[in-house]
C-alpha cells in the first residue's frame, strides 16, 4: 500500500505519523506570559537537534480559534499559549517526564484558558530558574534553561503549526540520579508518546556495540 499525504485526510495522515513515528520523547514546557502568568504543557513533537551549540526543537500545533477570539477565523488556527509566551519573552524551560510524573503532565495538556496556572492545576512545584523567567518543574529530574534561538512558522492552516528551537543555557539535575558525578541513565524511567492514547515506559533496554569500520 502506497498513500500520498496530499491525497489523505488530515486525521489519517495524523495517525499514521503518530503510529509511525514513535516512541516520541516529551517536552514538559514551562513558560511565562509577559505579564507573569505561569503556563506548563507537553509537546510529543520533540528532540534535541544539536550539541554545539547546544539546542532543543518542539513544535507545538495550532489549537481551533475559540468563540471568545475576536473577528476569528476558521480557516486559521489559533497559537497555543507556550508559542505565544515564547515569541513574546524568549524564554522556556523543557522538563523531562518520567512514569511518575506521567498523570500530573497528561492533567497539563488540556486547552485551558490563558488564565489558568498549570502548575497549581497538576499540584506541582514551580522551582526558580538560574537564568531565564519561567520556573522549571521541581519535580522533574532534568529541566534544560532555554534562550530562543529560532521560530519556524508553517502554514496558518488550523491543522499547522511552528518549530520552535532553543539554545540550552543551563541543565538542572537531580542529585539522585547522579553516579560519579555524571547523570546516571539508568536511573531515569522516562516515558514517550505513541499514536492516540498511547504512551511507552523506556525500562526495558538493550545494548548493542556499533561496528568498527
Amino acid at each position: 500500500m502506497i498513500v500520498t499525504p496530499s491525497d489523505l485526510p488530515h486525521n489519517e495522515l495524523y495517525g499514521i505519523l503518530l503510529n509511525s513515528v514513535a516512541p516520541r520523547p516529551i517536552a514538559w514546557v514551562s513558560t511565562i506570559s509577559v505579564a507573569g502568568q505561569p503556563n506548563l504543557a507537553p509537546f510529543s513533537f520533540f528532540n534535541c537537534v544539536c550539541v554545539d551549540p547546544p539546542l532543543l526543537a518542539f513544535a507545538p500545533g495550532m489549537r481551533p480559534a475559540r468563540e471568545s477570539t475576536p473577528h476569528r477565523d476558521k480557516s486559521h488556527g489559533e497559537a497555543k499559549d507556550t508559542l505565544r509566551n515564547v515569541r513574546e519573552t524568549g524564554e522556556f524551560v523543557v522538563n523531562v517526564v518520567t512514569f511518575d510524573l506521567r498523570e500530573a503532565m497528561n492533567s497539563t495538556s488540556g486547552e485551558y484558558d490563558s488564565s489558568v496556572d498549570e502548575f497549581e492545576l497538576a499540584k506541582l512545584t514551580p522551582e526558580p530558574s538560574k537564568i531565564v523567567r519561567p520556573p522549571r518543574v521541581g519535580e522533574s529530574p532534568v529541566s534544560f534553561e532555554c534562550k530562543l534561538h529560532q521560530i519556524l512558522d508553517f502554514s496558518p492552516a488550523p491543522t499547522s503549526g511552528s518549530l520552535v528551537i532553543g539554545q540550552i543555557v543551563a541543565i538542572h539535575m537531580k542529585d539522585a540520579h547522579l553516579k560519579d558525578g555524571k547523570l546516571d541513565r539508568n536511573s531515569l524511567d522516562l516515558i514517550g508518546r505513541m499514536g492516540g492514547m498511547q504512551y511507552t515506559r523506556t525500562t526495558q533496554r538493550f545494548e548493542m556495540v556499533r561496528p568498527k569500520v
